[in-house]
């Protein structure tokens, strides 16, 4: 009933790390997806790594969206769907052993400064930098998984309120875990050997994202605005020190 490779042990932590991982991201927005991925990677095959976790978030991410729909900035999200359409396509093709620290290392300079470096002349979420930011996001994601804190330093830099920053970042990464994971399996990945495990793990993870969408609810704007920058800056500087750390 479980993969050859992965033990009944190995699989019960990855299902609780999928619920509260999912709590935290529908919280704030973000950290889950990059935390349920450091799980896998200590536990599971490296060759089903990024796409077990992809179709992970894809459930997390979508259970996500679905409690937060009405607070949608539904131009960000589909610009953003339609670069991650081309980049997946890209991606798709280039999908091969990938020097994983450099692009950890570019993510995380990326992040940062975002977050707290000055903005370049004429920098702005619109059309262009979402359309980019989904195309480049995605093709990173074939290679590291969880490139979710991209997309946040987006959502974050226009300033939404907490509810329309983490409803529309749940709708871009949906789009993206989905044009992903169909990548994977057209490049032949056996989901079907997973479907049990994958199944109990997107389950915990709607459990999780109900949990977390209620706490984001009774959360203060100034809290989450806080809590928001700070996971970001955090995993920023985690990717960076993973990428530099032999």
């Amino acid at each position: 009933m479980l993969p050859d490779a992965v033990s009944p042990l190995a699989a019960i932590i990855v299902v609780a790390a999928s619920f509260f991982t999912s709590a935290l991201t529908a919280a704030f927005g973000l950290g889950g997806g990059l935390a349920l991925l450091g799980v896998m990677g200590a536990l599971f095959p490296p060759a089903a790594v990024i796409p077990v976790h992809g179709l992970a978030q894809l459930g997390s991410n979508a259970g996500r969206f679905y409690l937060q729909r009405a607070s949608v900035v539904w131009p960000m999200a589909l610009w953003f769907a339609g670069g991650s359409l081309v980049g997946t396509l890209i991606g798709a093709r280039l999908y091969v052993e990938a020097p994983e620290r450099v692009l950890q290392f570019v993510i995380g300079v990326f992040v940062l400064l975002t977050v707290w470096g000055p903005k370049p002349k004429g920098f702005s979420p619109g059309v262009k930098t979402w359309t980019l930011t989904g195309a480049a996001s995605a093709v990173l994601s074939m290679f590291v998984g969880a490139t979710g804190p991209i997309a946040a330093a987006m959502v974050g830099a226009a300033k939404l309120d907490k509810l329309k920053t983490t409803a529309t970042h749940a709708a871009a990464m949906t789009a993206q875990h989905l044009l992903k994971a169909l990548a994977f399996g057209f490049v032949g990945f056996a989901y079907a050997d997973w479907a049990l495990l994958l199944a109990a793990i997107v389950v915990a993870g709607f459990a999780g994202t109900t949990f977390g969408t209620k706490a984001l609810h009774a959360m203060p704007e100034e809290k989450f605005r806080r809590g928001f920058t700070l996971i970001l800056t955090f995993f920023g500087v985690y990717l960076i020190g993973s990428a530099l750390i032999v």
